[in-house]
């Protein structure tokens, strides 16, 4: 299976901690994931969710800064030079990862390889690739 979720990929961010000590999620990393959760349902179509061992690949693409200068945005675009910069790319994984909990597949646990990458494109978002591991 195989899915595209738009927009520019935000990593899991810390957990916010409230004056009376109760935890939350920030609202960007909510928004992301409730995205993620969104697509990988349309990608689903009422399939129940993936059983066994998987393989999941993430290919996250982030647009070209501004700034760059239309030689440096070519070398981003060519792939001769990759955005090294936030989101860390396990929080990228973590954020899509509990995204496609309960819809995907029943827990996290069941990914047994995992590759991720993170790339310049002209479009933003996140192609991802779920398979069996047996395949």
């Amino acid at each position: 299976m195989q899915f595209f979720v738009e927009g520019i990929p935000v990593g899991k961010g810390r957990p916010r901690f409230m004056r009376n000590g109760h935890a939350y999620t920030p609202a960007k990393t909510r928004t992301y994931e409730n995205l993620v959760r969104l697509r990988a349902l349309e990608a689903m179509h009422g399939d129940s969710p993936f059983q066994g061992a998987l393989c999941v690949t993430i290919v996250a693409r982030f647009p070209v800064p501004v700034s760059y200068s239309k030689k440096r945005r070519l070398a981003c675009l060519q792939a001769s030079e990759k955005p090294a910069k936030k989101p860390d790319i396990d929080n990228l994984v973590k954020a899509i990862l509990d995204g496609l909990n309960g819809i995907v597949f029943d827990d996290d646990a069941q990914v047994v390889q995992l590759s991720a990458a993170k790339n310049y494109a002209e479009v933003p978002g996140c192609e991802i690739f779920v398979s069996n591991a047996d395949d």
